[in-house]
């Protein structure tokens, strides 16, 4: 059960809060341990007498695991640690992670701007002593006044758990390719106010709230990696090492990390981060067009803002989205389950963006457009969420200057009008309190078919199906003479395809094994080709009721399997080389003379989420008949 209150909030420390965190502790605990027990034992497998291998099913369990055991195991499995084993499952979708740097060059600050001027506190030099004071400038540089204090700003935070008008927060962005990495350093308070301490000098290093998203453009994954809630502070003069380290060798890395981010998972970033996208663009990140009149060209925008640091990126709600990291949709899986994308019934809002009935939806709207949050017949659980975003609403708006507002000079709130968003001008006309009721409704969840609710987080791909053009290629099989020294069989079966796990444009992506279901009979006296029905069945080659004889090797109903093929050459545990050509897969089996060998090879893919694999579904069978003279 999540906390009360806003998604993404600190809470205090009481009572309430202490509970919440011992039940996320406690979850991600037990979550852990059921992950260690997993791993198959011989040993006890042996105490059931019905599951015991004949003695011709352990010699072809044991060969077939000494043959291809460094190539058989799965992704992410290295370790059962909360943090490390979130960090392998990125890896393995996104490729390597960079270091978090928010002190490099390609860091940026996220600017403060109070009635058109940007904000930053430095020591006066026109006090005795130069007390730290805030220094307002306009877009030629020139200083318009000084204040000890900044009370309001002309784009305050939304995220509601941050302070509203705190400055130099940094932000980087590392794009690779078709994925991009945001690492924030923010700087914030418990009181939710800056003050003129040295905290908020843009020099000090110190910061209290580090997060990381990872995205990829094509296929819709992000996740979302936080630092711990029990530390008081962070320090951006070094960067951050990536959970699981730079790779599964990484002993350093990987324990280094485990002392960074948070194992609880407390902050809810995919309420907030729901637009289909890695960031939802508003004015409190810097966007170049709002309050700009003359966008990218007005002085203002060139001083100021982050320009297209952050590029606005449309992206419908039929565009795939999915979050990565087992441990992170366990916590949150009822929440990402209710989530949905919402169509205006009004025809004015989502022509251009995708609204949930989260957090975008629940708060970011109604600040764009200036109009309080309602839903006309709340339940009572509606009602309190209700009451809560109300007060959010209301602290954002009493930091908000007048000079931003409509009625005053800057003229940027609110920063959403229908018909062209972009038009902010004070002739522009706003959204229709009647409109948007019923929009509100129906990002309250609590609209009917006139909302076009669609499920906001979609399912995991499975291979070869759902954009994924990825399919095994060039099967076959060959019959080769049993090694010098080698006993148990007669002949070596080996099974050979190609394959490249493709999708998302990554080279390193590495969440797809094969699992291989094999038959063995007579070979009929004509020698005639086998039947569609001899081949081991789909349900035999996913595993189901699997009983393990080895790591990877056991039976599926009438079936033997082997689970969890990597491409040959691709280690236990070691990074994949970058790769766009297909990869060659082998498997070597234990053959006898005189026998007929019937093989499915199935792909699947380890989600990393809540639907744990998702199969292929087209047939690869092929089949060998070994005869001895």
């Amino acid at each position: 059960m999540r906390p009360p209150g806003a998604a993404a909030k600190r809470l205090p420390n009481d009572g309430t809060y202490d509970r919440y965190i011992r039940d996320l502790r406690a979850f991600q605990t037990c979550r852990q341990l059921a992950l260690s027990s997993k791993k198959p034992r011989k040993s006890l497998i042996q105490l059931v007498g019905l599951n015991r291998p004949t003695p011709a099913e352990r010699v072809f369990a044991d060969l077939v695991q000494r043959w291809n055991g460094p190539f058989l195991w799965a992704p992410a499995s290295a370790s059962s640690n909360i943090i490390t084993r979130f960090g392998d499952e990125a890896r393995a979708v996104f490729g390597p992670i960079p270091h978090a740097d928010c002190r490099g060059d390609t860091a940026k600050v996220i600017p403060v701007e109070v009635e058109g001027n940007i904000v930053d506190l430095k020591p006066n030099p026109g006090k005795t002593g130069q007390p730290l004071e805030f220094e307002h400038r306009d877009s030629a540089g020139n200083v318009i006044k000084w204040t000890r204090s900044v009370l309001r700003c002309d784009k305050p935070s939304l995220a509601g758990s941050v302070t509203y008008c705190g400055l130099n927060s940094r932000l980087n962005r590392v794009v690779r390719g078709d994925v991009e990495w945001l690492f924030l350093c923010r700087k914030s308070t418990i009181s939710l106010e800056v003050g003129n301490d040295p905290y908020w000098q843009r020099s000090n290093p110190k910061f209290a709230l580090f997060g990381t998203i990872g995205f990829n453009r094509i296929t819709g994954e992000i996740v979302f990696f936080d630092g711990r809630k029990d530390r008081e502070e962070f320090d951006w003069s070094e960067p951050f090492v990536p959970p699981g380290g730079r790779s599964y060798s990484d002993r350093s890395g990987r324990a280094a990390a485990e002392a960074i981010y948070d194992p609880t998972f407390q902050i809810e970033c995919y309420a907030c981060h729901d637009n289909k996208n890695a960031y939802v663009v508003n004015p409190h990140a810097g966007q170049a067009r709002v309050g700009y009149f003359e966008g990218k060209n007005d002085p203002r925008a060139i001083a100021f803002s982050l320009g297209d640091y952050l590029p606005l990126t449309s992206r419908n709600e039929g565009r795939p989205f999915r979050v990565i990291g087992s441990g992170y949709t366990s916590t949150y899986h009822v929440e990402l389950d209710r989530a949905k994308t919402v169509r205006d019934p009004t025809g004015n809002c989502t022509n251009c963006h995708a609204l949930t009935t989260q957090v975008t939806g629940k708060r970011f709207a109604a600040d764009a457009v200036a109009q309080e949050p309602w839903i006309s017949s709340p339940t009572w659980a509606q009602f309190l969420e209700l009451r809560d975003e109300k007060a959010k609403y209301a602290h954002v708006s009493l930091h908000r200057t007048g000079w931003a507002l409509r009625s005053g000079a800057g003229k940027i709130h609110p920063w959403m009008n229908p018909g062209d968003g972009n038009e902010l001008s004070a002739l522009s006309p706003t959204m229709n309190p009647a409109d948007w009721r019923k929009l509100s409704d129906c990002l309250w969840d609590a609209g009917g078919s006139e909302c076009g609710y669609r499920p906001l987080y979609t399912a995991c791909p499975a291979p070869g199906l759902q954009d994924d053009d990825s399919e095994p290629r060039d099967a076959s099989v060959e019959v080769h003479p049993l090694p010098a020294g080698e006993t148990g069989a007669d002949r070596v079966l080996r099974l050979l395809w190609r394959y490249l796990n493709n999708y998302g444009n990554v080279p390193q992506r590495d969440d797809v094994r094969f699992d291989v279901a094999v038959k063995e009979s007579a070979i009929p006296p004509s020698g005639e080709a086998p039947k569609a029905s001899d081949y081991p069945v789909m349900n035999e080659a996913k595993g189901k009721d699997f009983i393990a004889f080895s790591d990877e090797v056991g039976v599926s109903g009438f079936a033997r399997l082997i689970r969890n093929v990597s491409y040959f050459g691709h280690a236990r545990w070691t990074e994949p080389t970058p790769g766009t050509d297909l990869r060659q897969f082998r498997l070597d089996l234990p053959g006898t003379c005189n026998r007929r060998y019937l093989v499915r090879i199935l792909p699947k893919r380890f989600c990393f989420d809540q639907s744990d694999v998702a199969f292929g579904a087209s047939d690869h069978v092929l089949y060998a008949d070994i005869t001895c003279d």
